[in-house]
């Protein structure tokens, strides 16, 4: 089979890979793209499409505007090709609600010629160029494709995680939040069910089934090990984080420091919207004028393990940690909004030891690519990489950000302008003295006890 040759490959069509996608287009430079997907199309976590739920970003940091608002593939061209932009604009939100942002982005895969779907990436090797030798399948037909690739773009997203002590009882009544809405119809039918779990999926989980309880009369609870239900900081001095200064600051900082400042930032990233907050307690407050309120919330508390119990339940043994106290929990339906991780995909298994360090991840560069040994090829990657450039690594409001800094690499040259500088407070001692009158920076000395 003779190999299609390429510039760039792209690995995933999610949101990050295809703003890369339509960027690259819209550069009008002449590299020669192709974007492969496994699934039929632009679908974009559709069991957490819950109806009323919104996009947690601006529409103003779709998948091109920040980089180039005079894009065809704007959020607001979407719009007016539509013919939706009148009622957008007497909704006055600036979040997206979140079917529309699939509705978007499927219109833009839809447009853009160099997306391929049925198309599951099955191993990357090297050529004997030196080139990457790219391998797919149609899941469906086992019809198969090869290409070569001078540089890989990956955007295969993140993998729900379930922690091991729990997945052995995952089935069809205990299963993760990224299933919910194919399971939905059954919790309805359920006597009990558990949330287990913290962020803005547990909570959009925990408020749709809450405002279903009145018709269906289930118990719902809800737990986390989190220190509290407490909410994403949404203040524009923190938004501020969310910038470009802020990445370059990041991925400047000792890596014995930003590993442990991501640990730190969990509420930048990982809390409940305040108007998901807001409309649980708001239902649950109008629920307690009749006392009518069949509900658990705590939190501090650790899932430790699941076992099975007759009659269709399951039991929970618990941790509450700050009392240091054990319980037992039992419900019909648990859903576990454990969050999700990153692991090395395993199609690059032919070439994994010249890209991962000793601790089994990527170290990647300033401008996101994955620093390799002995590679010919570039690889670079979305999504990944906090402990180089930060939380911000899966803000889709900056995801046109790293890909012009991606395609400016390739390039070799400024295909699009990335922008610094746009904040009005300094993340570094070097920033703050150089934008400051009255300051300079003191040299170190040893410390001297004579």
């Amino acid at each position: 089979m003779a190999a299609d040759s390429f510039d760039v490959i792209g690995v995933g069509i999610g949101p990050l890979n295809l703003s890369l996608a339509a960027l690259i287009d819209d550069a009008g430079r002449r590299l020669k793209t192709r974007f492969l997907e496994r699934d039929t199309e632009f679908d974009w976590h559709r069991d957490m499409l819950i109806p009323g739920t919104d996009l947690q970003n601006s529409f103003t940091g779709d998948l091109v505007s920040p980089v180039d608002p005079t894009s065809q593939y704007s959020f607001l061209n979407y719009l007016k090709t539509k013919d939706r932009y009148w009622e957008f604009f007497n909704y006055e939100q600036f979040n997206i609600p979140r079917k529309e942002y699939n509705e978007y982005c499927r219109w833009v895969s839809e447009r853009l010629e160099n997306c391929r779907f049925d198309r599951e990436v099955t191993t990357v090797s090297e050529g004997d160029d030196g080139a990457f030798i790219v391998r797919a399948r149609n899941p469906e037909t086992g019809e198969r494709h090869e290409y070569r690739a001078d540089n890989i773009v990956l955007g295969v997203g993140s993998r729900p995680y379930v922690p091991d002590e729990l997945s052995g009882k995952l089935g069809e009544d205990v299963f993760h939040s990224s299933q919910f809405l194919s399971r939905r119809a059954d919790c309805l039918e359920a006597d009990s069910i558990t949330v287990v779990g913290s962020g803005q999926s547990s909570a959009e989980i925990f408020l749709s089934l809450l405002r279903a309880q009145e018709e269906h009369g289930y118990r719902l609870d809800w737990l986390t090990r989190s220190d509290g239900f407490y909410p994403v900081d949404p203040s524009k001095l923190t938004r501020e984080l969310r910038t470009p200064d802020y990445m370059d600051y990041f991925y400047d900082l000792p890596r014995e420091v930003s590993d442990g400042r991501v640990a730190q930032q969990d509420l930048l990233y990982k809390g409940i919207s305040p108007g998901t907050s807001a409309a649980i307690f708001d239902t649950l407050y109008r629920r307690s004028i009749r006392n009518d309120v069949d509900v658990g919330m705590l939190s501090k508390t650790a899932v430790q393990s699941i076992e099975s119990q007759s009659k269709g339940r399951y039991r929970l043994r618990c941790h509450q940690w700050e009392e240091d106290r054990l319980f037992r929990h039992d419900s019909e339906v648990v859903i576990l909004a454990t969050g999700y991780h990153r692991p090395v995909p395993s199609f690059l298994e032919p070439v994994e030891d010249a890209l991962v360090d000793a601790d089994g991840r990527f170290s990647i560069d300033r401008d996101f690519e994955v620093e390799t040994n002995g590679l010919a090829g570039r690889l670079f990657v979305q999504n990944d990489g906090m402990d180089a450039h930060g939380f911000n690594v899966a803000d889709l409001s900056l995801c046109s950000h790293r890909n012009a800094v991606i395609i400016n690499s390739i390039v070799g040259e400024e295909v699009y302008s990335v922008e610094n500088g746009s904040r009005f407070q300094s993340f570094g001692v070097e920033q703050f003295v150089e934008e400051s009158p009255n300051s300079e920076l003191i040299e170190k000395v040893a410390f001297s006890t004579d």
